[in-house]
C-alpha cells in the first residue's frame, strides 16, 4: 500500500510554471492586443481615410447656417 512517489521539486517547478501560464492569459484579456497589432489597425484605419478622402468627386463643401430672423 505504497503510494506514488512524488518529487516536489518538479511538482513545485510545474505549479510555477501553470501559474505563470494563468497570468498570462489573464494578462492577455485585459490588455488586449501587442502595441504593433494596435499601430498598424490604427494607420491602416488612417489610411483608408485618407485614400477615400482623396477620390471623392468634390470635396463638400460646408453649408452655412440657417439664420432665423423672425424670433
Amino acid at each position: 500500500m505504497s503510494g506514488e512517489v512524488i518529487n516536489l521539486r518538479l511538482a513545485r517547478k510545474r505549479r510555477e510554471r501553470l501559474a505563470k501560464v494563468d497570468e498570462a492569459a489573464r494578462n492577455r484579456l485585459l490588455f488586449g492586443e501587442r502595441k504593433s497589432v494596435r499601430d498598424h489597425n490604427r494607420l491602416s484605419t488612417e489610411k483608408t481615410g485618407r485614400d477615400l478622402d482623396a477620390r471623392q468627386l468634390e470635396k463638400p463643401r460646408a453649408v452655412p447656417p440657417i439664420i432665423d430672423e423672425t424670433l
